[in-house]
């Protein structure tokens, strides 16, 4: 099932729909730049697009030829593109107006744990087992690879931020990267510690203007690491 709440003035949050149009587990939720639409996606193998106020499913996109399941997604920043990853280590890319398979990238090891555009749309990053890849979408090509972690380790999330200057990674710890480009250097700027003590960090999510980054781990906790008072540099 999927759940939608909507807040209230007075901090509480009422569940307005409850949407049971897929028939196995729901690993992904992306919400269209617009805000007025969102797209699940599902181990069924299908992906649904949502009209956000309604709860109604306007279509639900089936491939034939794909048996994997779907274990990420994210729309591209101009919202005419949706990216998805698979259980098979593929991410597959579709144009949302014809709800065709319009590129694939393969090269993971393991199911496709998460993806993200760069604002400017340039660049996705995805990551898997095997690390995290960096992929050129005006060429459609892989240009860089961080194998950070070690075989037993999964890269469960990564997150650009909204000004695409920093690129965030987590798995045994969290790492932040300065953004570069397809010849330019990617460089780790700060690695956030692992303090839930169970070596694995869950998810990552820079907050506005990536004053700060939060990030769930598998002691059930939420962490928000942000700057020192006073301190406006990202790099202290």
């Amino acid at each position: 099932t999927v759940r939608i709440w909507q807040g209230s003035e007075d901090g509480n949050c009422d569940c307005r729909h409850i949407l049971k149009d897929h028939t196995a587990e729901v690993q992904a939720i992306t919400v269209h730049a617009t805000n007025n639409y969102f797209v699940t996606a599902s181990l069924d193998s299908t992906w649904c697009f949502y009209d956000l106020s309604t709860g109604l499913c306007l279509t639900q996109v089936e491939d034939p030829s794909n048996s994997m399941g779907y274990t990420s997604a994210a729309f591209h920043p101009d919202g005419l593109i949706l990216g998805t990853g698979t259980t098979e280590a593929t991410v597959r890319i579709w144009d949302v107006k014809s709800q065709g398979n319009v590129a694939n990238f393969d090269g993971h090891t393991g199911s496709i744990t998460a993806i993200s555009f760069s604002e400017n749309g340039y660049f996705l990053a995805t990551a898997a087992h095997d690390g995290v890849k960096l992929w050129d979408l005006r060429k459609l090509k892989n240009f860089r690879s961080f194998e950070l972690y070690d075989q037993d380790t999964p890269t469960n999330s990564v997150d650009f931020d909204h000004s695409g200057s920093y690129l965030a990674i987590a798995g045994s710890d969290v790492r932040v990267y300065q953004v570069g480009s397809v010849k330019a250097e990617w460089n780790c700027i700060k690695t956030l510690p692992d303090l839930s003590g169970t070596g694995r960090a869950t998810c990552v999510k820079f907050g506005s203007d990536a004053k700060y980054l939060a990030v769930g781990s598998m002691d059930r906790n939420l962490r928000i690491f942000g700057l020192p008072e006073g301190d406006a540099s990202m790099e202290s």
